[in-house]
């Protein structure tokens, strides 16, 4: 399976980005996607995840109230919609895939297929 990110770029505090990420072959309802992010030095952080095929979510505190994620199964994407951006949340966004739903501890190692990654830049 390959991931593939976009949307990243700069942009002002208290702006907003979209990211996408778009799922080689039909999505299926088992699939879970998250969205990670890594400051250099930092370890991998989970933001949020979704199971695409009844639209579970979960946020870890990084990313409640500010980020969205949401997804068109029929684009075989999903989306992370970040608002009320700040300086810290410049790092290098990645999305993955857990093909077995979103069971379990959110955590890297969870997930079994990761996407290149996008710079997000805010200043």
């Amino acid at each position: 399976v390959q991931l593939v990110e976009s949307g990243g770029g700069s942009v002002q505090a208290g702006g907003s980005l979209s990211l996408s990420c778009t799922r080689s072959g039909n999505m299926r309802s088992t699939d879970c996607m998250g969205w990670f992010r890594q400051i250099p030095d930092k370890e991998r952080e989970g933001l949020a995840r979704m199971d695409t095929g009844d639209g579970w979510t979960s946020y870890t505190d990084f990313a409640k109230g500010r980020f969205t994620i949401s997804r068109n199964n029929a684009r075989n994407t999903v989306y992370l919609q970040m608002n009320n951006l700040k300086p810290e949340d410049t790092a290098v966004y990645f999305c993955a895939l857990r093909t077995r739903f979103c069971h379990g501890t959110f955590a890297s190692e969870n997930f079994d297929d990761w996407g290149q990654g996008t710079q997000v830049t805010v200043s």
